[in-house]
């Protein structure tokens, strides 16, 4: 028996992982099927002997899906069960939830609107699936008309995975009892849950383990995107003897959907930064390196128009004085906006403790290369399996979440581990950790927490290396890697669509 998650899990982890099953094999109609089957077992412990009436109040969505299909199992086990359906069955979303709406249509009575109080007044059970994990907003219309009608009736109720109006805490429901499937939420508050079992609906282990398709969830769907517009600005904090790392991972930030990428490099630099591309905005500060002296002016420039997120370290180099500014920069930055500690910056770590006291609103992520992992584990792990478990150890240990770059990726925030093994050899050239730099940054700068942003982004990139490779084989570099961004987005996005 294995544990998909040491805590509970938000909405939008699980849509991932269940995107994940589904590319490992396992079909979305198996994974409804698994739960109406749970939640039909969990009402029948609830419920007199059959032919005991149940009310199912059913939503368009998912959880309504498993709702109706809890009602043909009821029904298949003698008991009497009523379907009232809070929006018209043309408008159910999924071809699975159609599925199962079509076994229960004749078979069940049915009501193609929202229950009043009188007609669930005198059931022994109501089963709550009228949203689920798809509440995003607060209640309104059809729903908060079911939620008021089922919380007037005072009859019992058992919520499907996440109970409707879960955060509303005037409206929402207080069910008697919920049915998690898979993991308890995040959403979910305990006190307002009611007894809360949890049952496991058949996502593989490896859906959670390893990064998958179902990453791209961590994003906004595709109409959503067409439709807002790009906010993230970005800041890149680099450069100095190397000019070419800062402005991949700028260049690469634009790509993944940033508005602007500033790049603060030393003066030294900052002109050969700016002949990369006319879409960097470039700032130079100090002279030929950074320098103690400049630690004061970079922040204050920051302070006075906040970016959404921050990248430091790439091309910096290694000079003393260089390593002392970043040291003394970076908790600066990490209270400024949300930080990812790259390449150089990774030597101006603290030794011990780092960011694990730190009141800081997210951790900052750090990128180690495989030798930078060994610095700062203290020695090079025997194995591959020593290198996995002091990945997480050392997250826990800093206070960050560890994006350890190799074959595969291992992915903490000292809690949760998962690998990205979606990669292709010919992406081991300079440069592309530097554009997975710039990715992460820009999703950090989109609102994505960082252990989703680290997720996503070493997916995304493994995801442009392969169509990269597929074209110019072991002739790749960083730069092709940066130009398959936007059409590697485009293919999961439309891999979502079409498995949903």
């Amino acid at each position: 028996m294995w544990v998909a998650s040491p805590r509970p899990l938000t909405s939008v982890e699980m849509a991932v992982a269940e995107q994940n099953a589904v590319a490992l094999g396992v079909s979305f109609d198996t994974l409804m099927e698994n739960a109406g089957r749970a939640v039909a077992e969990e009402a029948a412990r609830h419920l007199p002997p059959p032919p005991a009436r149940v009310a199912v109040v059913a939503g368009p969505g998912d959880n309504g899906g498993d709702g109706t299909c809890a009602t043909f199992y009821l029904a298949q086990w003698g008991f009497s069960p009523e379907l009232w359906l809070v929006r018209p069955p043309a408008e159910i979303r999924s071809r699975a939830a159609r599925r199962c709406y079509e076994r229960v249509e004749h078979r069940v009575r049915l009501h193609s609107r929202g229950p009043t109080p009188d007609e669930l007044a005198t059931m022994p059970l109501v089963v709550d699936a009228i949203l689920g994990t798809g509440q995003r907003e607060p209640l309104r219309g059809s729903a908060l008309d079911a939620v008021r009608a089922i919380r007037s009736s005072k009859a019992p109720v058992l919520a499907v995975d996440l109970p409707t109006g879960a955060q509303d805490p005037t409206e929402g429901l207080r069910p008697n009892w919920t049915v998690a499937l898979t993991a308890p939420k995040s959403e979910m508050d305990p006190a307002r849950s009611g007894e809360v079992v949890v049952r496991e609906i058949g996502i593989p282990a490896d859906a959670w383990r390893r990064t998958g398709p179902g990453e791209f969830a961590f994003l906004r769907r595709s109409g959503e995107l067409s439709d807002r517009p790009r906010t993230a600005r970005i800041a890149v904090v680099g450069g100095g003897p190397y000019s070419g790392a800062p402005a991949l991972a700028g260049l690469a930030a634009l790509r993944s959907g940033a508005e602007r990428a500033t790049i603060l490099a030393p003066a030294g630099a900052a002109e050969r930064i700016q002949a990369f591309s006319p879409n960097l905005v470039v700032r130079p500060f100090g002279g030929d390196r950074f320098r103690p002296t400049d630690v004061e002016e970079i922040v204050e420039f920051l302070r006075g128009a906040p970016p959404k997120a921050i990248a430091v370290g790439m091309g910096a180099g290694a000079h003393p004085e260089t390593v002392e500014a970043l040291g003394r920069l970076i908790p600066s930055l990490a209270r400024i906006a949300p930080t990812l500690i790259d390449a150089d910056g990774l030597a101006a770590l603290p030794s011990t403790g780092g960011f694990a006291r730190d009141d800081l609103p997210v951790r900052p992520i750090a990128t180690p290369n495989a030798g930078e992992l060994d610095r700062l584990l203290g020695a090079p792990p025997p194995d591959s399996a020593a290198r996995a478990a002091g990945v997480p150890r050392l997250a826990r240990e800093r206070g960050l979440v560890v994006v350890a770059k190799g074959d595969p990726d291992v992915i903490s925030d000292g809690e949760t581990v998962v690998e990205n093994h979606h990669h292709h050899p010919a992406m081991t050239v300079a440069g592309v950790g530097d554009v997975l730099a710039g990715t992460i940054t820009a999703l950090l700068g989109q609102g994505l927490t960082p252990l989703a942003a680290s997720r996503l982004g070493t997916y995304w990139v493994g995801e442009a290396g392969i169509l990269g490779a597929a074209r110019k084989s072991f002739g790749l570099v960083a730069t092709d890697v940066i130009d398959e961004l936007p059409p590697a987005l485009a293919g999961g996005l439309g891999r979502l669509r079409r498995a949903g």
